[in-house]
């Protein structure tokens, strides 16, 4: 079970993070990873053995051993765990805290290390209302042709019945939109920002699908 954080305090201040282009995190999300670079094996050994928390951020700019990193990462812990025959760990993230990146830490570990500030999403740590209003049915009206122009389906049933955060981020997540997409979704201020701001994509990709849409990314 994943730590009850509530406040940002409580997090801690060092964290790891594993830069992943394409994907993102966001609270109470899950994203499984299949990690077999030996730095990355590196760092969920020491997590595990720790707090189990790391960093999931999208670099930027060209390909490199240690690219910039964007501003703004999600914190998750690791809440599922298998090592693979041929040495692979199978790891499943669940979303904690957003963070922005204060600094990166000069480490001698062979992943690299940021001080993170949780304050600005110290609202990740509390559920929203299940109650609150939603308007579900044009949210959906503008996902069904997105899905449709891609071949995709999900189920609809679930869909119409799901809690709002869960709905938005895990499509948000998902979804196989570009990097800086990606990253305006992370950086969502509220959820009703990021439904917005997923709508909008939506109905935009759907007038004009990309053929060149990016597959799932692993490290």
């Amino acid at each position: 079970m994943a730590q009850g954080y509530v406040k940002a305090s409580e997090l801690p201040q060092v964290i790891p993070v594993f830069p992943l282009p394409g994907s993102i995190l966001l609270a109470r999300g899950q994203l499984p990873l299949n990690v077999f670079e030996p730095r990355y094996l590196n760092m969920v050994d020491d997590a595990m053995a720790g707090d189990r928390m790391i960093g999931l951020i999208q670099p930027v700019g060209p390909a490199g051993v240690n690219p910039p990193l964007t501003r703004v990462g999600c914190a998750g812990r690791i809440t599922s765990f298998a090592e693979t025959s041929d040495g692979r760990y199978l790891i499943t993230l669940t979303g904690v805290c957003r963070f922005a990146v204060a600094t990166e830490m000069q480490v001698r570990t062979p992943y690299r290390q940021v001080r993170a500030d949780f304050l600005p999403y110290e609202a990740d740590l509390r559920a929203p209302d299940p109650d609150e209003a939603f308007d579900r049915e044009p949210f959906l009206s503008a996902l069904a042709p997105y899905l449709a122009g891609r071949g995709l389906d999900i189920d609809w049933d679930t869909a119409r019945a799901a809690p709002q955060e869960a709905l938005v981020n895990s499509l948000a997540m998902a979804l196989p939109f570009e990097p800086p997409e990606k990253q305006a979704l992370l950086e969502a201020l509220s959820l009703t920002d990021r439904e917005a701001a997923l709508t909008a994509l939506l109905r935009i990709e759907a007038v004009a699908p990309d053929d060149d849409e990016p597959g799932p990314a692993m490290q």
